[in-house]
C-alpha cells in the first residue's frame, strides 16, 4: 500500500499551512470543542433539509464523538424546535456505552435538564421467543431521550425520531437495518449512516454508489485521514496528551499509523473499499495454487437410501470406495500427512481434506472427499479408513467438533488417541471453531498460500468454497449466515465446507508431533497389488457398513 502523500511531503505542507495561519490562531485562543469535520456533520444534521447522511470515514477520526454533541441537542430540545429522540446503534456493547456516555459528557456541556444515566432492559422477542437485551439511555427534561439500542432491526419496532447507525458496514443485516431505519422518514424522523469501509459489495459501499451516482437522494460526506488531520486531529490528540505539536511530529504520526495498517490502510484511513466484501483471498491467488493433477471424491447418496435394501446400499457405496481404495494405493507413504474434517449431514456438505507434507515442508493436497446426505455411519467408516491408510505417517488430525461433528471426533479419538491442542500424544484433536480459533489459525492458511506453500487439485467448486471466506470484524471465516447463490461447479448450495476442512488440515498439520509407539509400516505393494491383512472371523462385516470395512479392511 502506498500513501498517497509520503511522510516528508505531509510535513512540509502542514508546516506551510501552519505558518499561514499562526496569527489567527493567536486570534482564536483556545480550541472550539468540535473541528471543522465534525462542525460539518452536525451542522448537515441540524439542517431540516437532511434526512439521511451517510458518511464514509476513516478510523478513529472521532466521529463519535461529534454525533454525540448532536445527538445531546436533538433530544434536548422541546418538540416546538424540531426535538425528538435518538437511537445509537453499532455492533458492540463497548461502543454503546462509550456513546452514552459522551451524550452525557455534551449535556452537562450545554447544561441540558437530563436525568441520570441508566441502564434497561427491553423485552424483545425472536423466533427462538422471549429474550431480553441491554440497552443504555439518558432522559432529557424535553422529554425525549437517547437510547442505544442492539443492531437487531426488530429493536426498531414502535419507536420514531433520529436513527445513528455507527460502523454500518460491520453490524449484521444491515439491508435489513437499514430498511426498518429509513421508514422513520415518513414521520419527520433522520437517519444518519456512517462507517469505515468493509469491502467494495458491503451494503454500506453500495449504497454510497447509488448516492454518488444519484440514485439515490441522500446527503454525503467522505471524511479521510488526511482530511482530518488538515482540520487539526493531530493537534488535538496533542492538546489532549500533553504533547506539543510539531509539523515532525505529525509527519511521523501519519506514517506510523499507516505502516500500523499495513495494506489494510487503503481501506482503514483513506475510505477505499477493498474488492469484495472483506474477501479474504483474491481468486487469482487460488487459482495459482491449483497445480496438483487430480480429482475430488464426491459421493451423493439419495434421500431414500437407509430405506434401501443392502445389496441396494452396496451397489451405491462401491464405486466411491473402489475410487477411494484407488486414491489411497496412490499415496506416498514416505511423506508425512495431516488431515482436516468438517462435518454436516443434511443441509452442507462433509469434507475431508488430507495434506502431504513435502520436504520443504509446502503441503500438498493428496486426497479429498466430500459426503452429501451420506448417514454418519457410513462417514465415520470413509474417514476411519483414510485415518488408518495413513496412521503410521500421520502428523495429526483437526475435526470439526461443533454440533453433531463432536460425535464423529470422539469416535475418532478413540480409535486414534484424543490430541489436546498442547502437543499431546494423541493423533485427533475436536477443534470448536470460533471467532479465536479463526483469528490465530487462518492467517497462517492465508500465508501459505501468499508463499506458495500449499498446492492444491483445480476445483471450481473449492475455489468458491475459498472466496467465500470474509474478513468479519477483523476476523478472517465463514460467515453464519448460508448465501444463496450456487456453486458454478456441481450447481448445489454450499456453504464454503472446502475452507473448514483445509484450515483444519493445515492446523493439524502444524501441530508439535512425536512418535508415541513403535508401529511396523509395511512396503508400499507392487502396483495393481494390495497388501492382504485376514480380518478375523470374530468381526465378520455385515450389511452395508460391514461392506465397507470388508471391501476396505484388509489393506488399510
Amino acid at each position: 500500500m502506498t500513501a498517497p502523500i509520503s511522510q516528508a511531503e505531509w510535513e512540509r505542507l502542514r508546516r506551510d499551512a501552519k505558518d499561514a495561519i499562526d496569527d489567527v490562531i493567536e486570534e482564536v485562543g483556545v480550541p472550539k470543542a468540535l473541528l471543522p469535520y465534525q462542525q460539518k456533520v452536525v451542522g448537515l444534521l441540524d439542517s431540516t433539509s437532511t434526512q439521511v447522511l451517510f458518511v464514509e470515514k476513516s478510523r478513529r477520526i472521532g466521529l463519535t464523538w461529534g454525533l454525540a454533541a448532536y445527538a445531546a441537542l436533538r433530544a434536548g430540545r422541546a418538540k416546538s424546535a424540531a426535538g425528538m429522540d435518538v437511537m445509537y446503534i453499532s455492533y458492540s456493547q463497548e461502543m454503546t456505552r462509550e456513546f452514552i456516555d459522551a451524550c452525557a459528557m455534551w449535556a452537562r456541556a450545554f447544561a441540558i435538564a437530563a436525568n441520570e444515566l441508566e441502564e434497561t432492559l427491553f423485552d424483545d422477542s425472536d423466533e427462538e421467543g422471549q429474550k431480553s437485551i441491554k440497552a443504555f439511555r439518558i432522559q432529557f427534561a424535553s422529554g425525549y431521550e437517547i437510547i442505544a439500542l442492539s443492531s437487531a432491526p426488530r429493536s426498531l419496532r414502535g419507536k420514531q425520531g433520529c436513527v445513528i447507525i455507527d460502523e454500518a458496514a460491520f453490524v449484521d443485516s444491515l439491508p435489513e437495518l437499514l430498511k426498518a431505519a429509513l421508514a422513520f422518514l415518513m414521520w419527520g424522523g433522520q437517519v444518519v449512516v456512517c462507517s469505515t469501509h468493509d469491502g467494495t459489495t458491503n451494503t454500506f459501499n453500495e449504497v454510497i454508489q447509488d448516492i454518488l451516482g444519484g440514485r439515490r437522494p441522500y446527503a454525503h460526506l467522505k471524511i479521510d485521514i488526511d482530511d482530518a488531520l488538515r482540520d487539526g486531529l493531530y493537534e488535538r490528540i496533542c492538546l489532549v496528551t500533553g504533547v506539543d505539536w510539531s509539523p515532525e511530529g505529525e509527519a511521523k504520526w501519519r506514517q506510523d499509523i499507516i505502516d500500523f495498517y499495513g495494506d489494510g490502510a487503503d481501506e482503514e484511513l483513506f475510505c477505499i473499499p477493498t474488492q469484495g466484501s472483506g474477501t479474504w483471498l483474491p481468486a487469482p491467488l487460488i487459482e495459482a495454487r491449483m497445480t496438483v493433477p487430480g480429482e475430488i471424491l464426491r459421493l451423493e447418496l439419495p434421500a431414500n437410501y437407509l430405506h434401501l435394501s443392502d445389496v441396494e446400499q452396496r451397489s451405491l457405496m462401491e464405486p466411491f470406495l473402489d475410487r477411494l481404495k484407488a486414491a489411497l494405493s496412490a499415496l506416498d507413504l514416505d511423506l508425512r500427512f495431516a488431515f482436516g474434517f468438517d462435518f454436516a449431514r443434511v443441509a452442507d456438505l462433509t469434507v475431508g481434506s488430507l495434506l502431504a507434507i513435502e520436504a520443504n515442508l509446502r503441503r500438498r493436497e493428496a486426497l479429498c472427499f466430500e459426503l452429501r446426505n451420506v448417514p454418519g455411519a457410513e462417514q465415520k467408516e470413509i474417514t476411519r479408513a483414510v485415518l488408518q491408510y495413513v496412521r503410521s505417517r500421520l502428523v495429526g488430525a483437526g475435526f470439526d467438533a461443533v454440533g453433531m461433528g463432536w460425535t464423529v471426533a470422539e469416535d475418532m479419538q478413540r480409535e486414534f488417541g484424543a490430541r489436546d491442542g498442547d502437543g499431546s500424544s494423541g493423533l485427533v484433536e475436536a477443534v470448536k471453531l470460533s471467532e479465536k480459533w479463526y483469528a490465530a489459525h487462518m492467517p497462517k492458511l492465508k500465508t501459505a498460500f501468499e508463499d506458495d506453500m500449499i498446492a492444491l487439485v483445480a476445483d471450481d467448486d473449492h475455489l468458491t468454497d475459498l472466496r467465500k471466506v470474509k474478513v468479519i470484524r477483523g476476523t478472517p471465516r465463514v460467515p453464519d449466515v448460508r448465501e444463496t447463490e450456487k456453486a458454478s461447479g456441481s450447481g448445489k448450495k454450499r456453504h464454503g465446507d472446502f475452507a473448514i476442512a483445509l484450515v483444519l488440515a493445515d492446523y493439524a498439520s502444524r501441530q508439535r508431533w512425536a512418535e508415541y509407539d513403535y508401529q511396523p509400516v509395511t512396503n508400499k505393494p507392487p502396483e495393481g497389488r494390495m497388501t492382504q491383512t485376514p480380518v478375523e472371523e470374530a468381526d465378520e462385516p455385515r450389511g452395508t457398513l460391514g461392506s465397507i470395512i470388508g471391501k476396505l479392511g484388509g489393506w488399510i
